[in-house]
């Protein structure tokens, strides 16, 4: 029997190298591998257009997809985690020096639905004392998912011309809280700085609290792949393993890196977040951080219901006791 056809669209990232190069490849299934498609253009894509079987999606977006009754199922697979404090940047000149100067002013985001910026405002709220109805949003781009915000939430989409940088820089918006680095700061602007001066300080508070290290993407697959063919998610799910497995080995190397200080990076790192922060599957510490993101997303109006965490995945078990290396 030949193997099934299915693309996969991700990111190009060290942990997926594996599969990419062939090193690794799912039993029974024969991929076609994108990754030169950057991320929002990526998510939008197969959320909204359905143009790949599997893909590395906005886990905020699928929250919404999951939620409005579009035929996506989830793996618990993420390849993309990220802390978040380190990405709100503002206008020097606006007097804010602390988060809860935020509150009343007008800040900008790429687009309203982005897993980073949901996180943000979650942790500011949470954490900060930040209410996001306390803020009036600025959007750039249109979402992933169409949603119809609260009625009382002050959101304003700009103009094609319109960027969030140009209006950073320019003082007609007071802050930006993004999902990357922005040009103004990347290039020293004067009147650009971030929120948080020593954001890797308040990264590591954090997680110390909350046991949370965010995660940004889950991999969505098209409802109708599973329903064909239900052992797809499970094959898929090992093959991210072996791939990563595989990425980690070869990241232990110091040599691999053109860091000086790289393997001091890497200790920290596990001494901080344990010797699998980048862990697939529904662990007790994934369940805790989809949870918390769940809860935020509908705290803010945009699921209808506060989903569970199994009901996002297709199920992946394979009985008690089995699936071991025992064959």
């Amino acid at each position: 029997m030949a193997d099934i056809q299915l693309t996969l669209a991700c990111g190009n990232y060290e942990i997926v190298r594996p599969l990419k190069d062939g090193t690794v490849k799912p039993d029974g299934i024969n991929l076609t591998i994108l990754t030169d498609i950057d991320s929002s253009t990526r998510h939008w894509r197969f959320l909204r257009n359905r143009e790949f079987d599997v893909a590395e999606c906005s886990a905020s977006s699928f929250l919404l997809a999951k939620d409005a009754g579009h035929p996506v199922e989830g793996i618990p697979v993420f390849l993309h985690r990220r802390f978040r404090h380190e990405f709100v940047f503002i206008n020097k000149n606006k007097g804010i020096r602390e988060p809860k100067d935020l509150i009343g002013r007008k800040v900008g985001v790429k687009s309203y639905q982005v897993s980073a910026i949901l996180w943000m405002r979650g942790i500011l709220e949470q954490e900060y004392g930040v209410p996001h109805k306390s803020i009036h949003w600025f959007s750039e781009i249109d979402e992933d998912v169409p949603f119809d915000p609260p009625a009382d939430l002050k959101l304003t989409r700009l103009a094609d011309d319109q960027t969030l940088e140009d209006m950073l820089v320019s003082g007609e918006l007071d802050a930006v809280i993004h999902a990357d680095l922005i040009e103004p700061y990347v290039n020293e602007h004067p009147n650009v700085g971030r929120l948080f001066d020593d954001y890797k300080a308040e990264e590591m508070r954090y997680y110390e609290k909350t046991r949370i290290f965010p995660i940004m993407h889950v991999m969505g697959i098209k409802k109708e792949i599973v329903e064909a063919y239900p052992w797809v998610p499970i094959t898929l799910y090992k093959a991210f393993n072996k791939a990563k497995d595989i990425a980690m080995k070869r990241m232990f190397n110091p040599r691999i890196v053109p860091l000086a200080w790289y393997r001091h990076a890497w200790e920290e790192q596990r001494k901080l977040l344990g010797p699998d922060p980048w862990e697939y599957g529904l662990s007790d510490a994934n369940r805790h951080t989809l949870d918390t993101l769940i809860g935020y997303s509908h705290t803010q109006g945009m699921i209808k219901r506060r989903l569970t965490v199994d009901e996002l995945f297709a199920n992946m078990s394979e009985g008690r006791k089995r699936g071991g290396f025992r064959v």
